[in-house]
């Protein structure tokens, strides 16, 4: 063959390679993007601190409004928050492992246990202060990519592995450039939407070498009324939890 046609031959090959259909991408990993987005709000790291104030506005009950100040640390799938304010409820505990509560407080003789789903105040239910343990708790399906404000999501679709989580269907809004839940919406087991969150994340952490963003509000609305629990994140630490933290033993 001469080199003419050896290289008309070469120039029809890479033209054939060229317009051949490329394989489509692989689909993103909801387990993956999930897991990512539960270190932004606590879940999955070994050992962590902060405090969260809860401010609730309208709302039959809390008309005036109410006001709580929770310190929480976390470590893997467990966490103890204790109650600083109201001055009425301060030093109650909250323990979460591996999805069971207790509930311990001044006068009482033992910890007690208690369901995720219980109200906490305003629209905040119990699992909403603990650490955030989705991958652990839900299995996840990608839906579909959506926009978030400016930003690309990725939905998911979590459904509860166990009776026990705090909610029995999350629709979960997660970013695609940095891993962040920006919505949530909380449904019943039937389908009934109960309430919706946006999150935003103005705290950071510094973890693996890496400095990643941590939840800084948490704005949870009722989907029947105009009620509305504000969760406020401050004095973020990543420090080591002795694991006594976590032992019901200890808990009064």
């Amino acid at each position: 063959m001469s080199l003419s046609l050896a290289r008309r031959a070469a120039l029809a090959v890479l033209a054939a390679a060229a317009l051949a259909p490329h394989p489509a991408s692989a689909e993103p990993d909801a387990d993956m993007i999930l897991a990512q987005s539960d270190r932004a709000r606590g879940g999955g790291l070994p050992g962590i601190t902060w405090d969260v104030q809860a401010d609730s506005t309208g709302g039959d009950e809390d008309k005036a409004g109410t006001h709580m100040l929770l310190r929480v640390s976390a470590a893997d799938n467990s966490s103890v928050s204790e109650t600083l304010e109201p001055v009425r409820q301060k030093g109650a505990r909250m323990l979460n492992v591996d999805r069971v509560m207790w509930l311990t407080r001044p006068g009482l003789k033992k910890p007690v246990p208690i369901s995720p789903r219980q109200r906490l105040t305003g629209q905040a239910a119990v699992g909403d202060i603990a650490a955030t343990n989705y991958v652990q708790d839900y299995a996840p399906r990608l839906d579909r990519a959506d926009a978030c404000g400016a930003r690309r999501c990725w939905v998911l679709e979590l459904t509860a592995k166990a009776k026990n989580t705090t909610y029995d269907r999350i629709l979960y809004w997660v970013t695609v450039d940095g891993n962040t839940a920006a919505r949530a919406e909380f449904y019943s087991v039937s389908g009934k939407l109960l309430k919706s969150a946006d999150f935003e994340y103005g705290n950071a952490i510094e973890f693996g070498g890496r400095k990643l963003p941590f939840v800084s509000r948490m704005v949870i609305r009722d989907a029947l009324s105009t009620a509305t629990t504000t969760l406020a994140y401050a004095h973020i630490k990543v420090q080591k939890i002795p694991s006594t933290e976590f032992d019901v033993g200890h808990l009064d």
